[in-house]
């Protein structure tokens, strides 16, 4: 039989605090748990060693133990042996060292769940051990999905059906969703490990653009035509906002590129109810083309009056 570097199975250091090798062992026990990789076929080897490794590592006495015998693990009985006979006798068969034969090198290790099967190696280091270890449960792998919303869909709460891994999910979406944002929905994963609680689902979602304006957070930006001779000598005009239509005061002799500000009139905020952002405005003059001949000598006048 062979050596077994448990350190390098559970990919630590030989150094390593009693917690990193409880995180390293449960990270690499959920990675290759047999439960979660069916179609592995050598999934439950490397389990079975990740679980040795901890039982090994997590246990101090037998930390211990291996640590102080290394590769040099074949005479550890031997060794035991002449210890015990001068410990009665008094003294150290070795004089103060540890380990006579060496320190065994650098080590590192995975992670795993606990299945209670052993190797010749573990078996002759520490003695045979019947029954199976107790089953660790794990959380169930999460599951990720993106959903894409449309902007004028985005603005107010509804509900979305989508499939993932077969399975119909209806969601309500928050009205103010952004884009790229991402939301957890407990428990809609892939099932737990050992009776352990299901994963959960991860939803991104991209929202897609189908309006006119221009959304940065809560604020909403537009462009909006406005007739000529209501810019010089000052009127009404309609625009679109999310909400729908509104009338806007235009003051005389309003410059194009003017910006305005709607307050309140931009998108909502995400789960404030009642709480919205502003919509800018900025007034894009309207020259007006095809003029008629009695069109063309008003201009005319004009400019010779100005």
């Amino acid at each position: 039989m062979d050596y077994i570097d448990y350190y390098k199975i559970l990919g630590v250091s030989k150094n390593a605090s009693a917690d990193e090798i409880k995180k390293a062992y449960r990270k690499l026990a959920r990675k290759h748990h047999p439960d979660l990789n069916p179609n592995d076929p050598g999934a439950g080897k490397l389990f079975q060693q990740i679980n040795e490794a901890n039982e090994v590592l997590s246990d101090p006495e037998k930390r211990k133990k291996y640590d102080q015998y290394g590769k040099d693990w074949k005479h550890a009985e031997q060794f035991e042996e002449a210890r015990k006979q001068q410990q009665a006798a008094g003294g150290h068969p070795f004089g103060t060292g540890g380990n006579p034969f060496g320190n065994g090198g650098e080590y590192y290790s995975f992670d795993g769940d606990e299945d209670g099967d052993y190797s010749d190696f573990f078996a002759s280091l520490f003695g045979n051990r019947s029954g199976r270890g107790t089953q660790n449960r794990f959380k169930g792998q999460d599951y990720r999905a993106m959903v894409q919303v449309n902007l004028s869909e985005a603005c107010k709460t509804h509900q979305q059906t989508f499939t993932v891994n077969g399975k119909n999910i209806r969601i309500t979406v928050p009205a103010g969703i952004e884009h790229g944002q991402e939301i957890k929905i407990a428990g809609y994963g892939a099932p737990g490990v050992n009776g352990g609680p299901n994963g959960d689902l991860y939803i991104t979602f991209e929202i897609k653009n189908d309006t006119h304006f221009t959304r940065k957070g809560n604020d909403l930006y537009a462009d909006v035509p406005l007739d000529l001779y209501i810019a010089l000598l000052g009127g009404e005009t309609t625009t679109d906002t999310m909400g729908g239509k509104v009338k806007l005061k235009v003051a005389p002799e309003t410059q194009n590129g003017t910006k305005i500000r709607l307050k309140g009139k931009g998108f909502p905020v995400y789960k404030k109810e009642g709480s919205f952002g502003d919509l800018y405005i900025t007034y894009q003059v309207q020259v007006p083309t095809k003029l008629t001949a009695k069109e063309k000598e008003l201009f005319e006048q004009l400019a010779k009056e100005r």
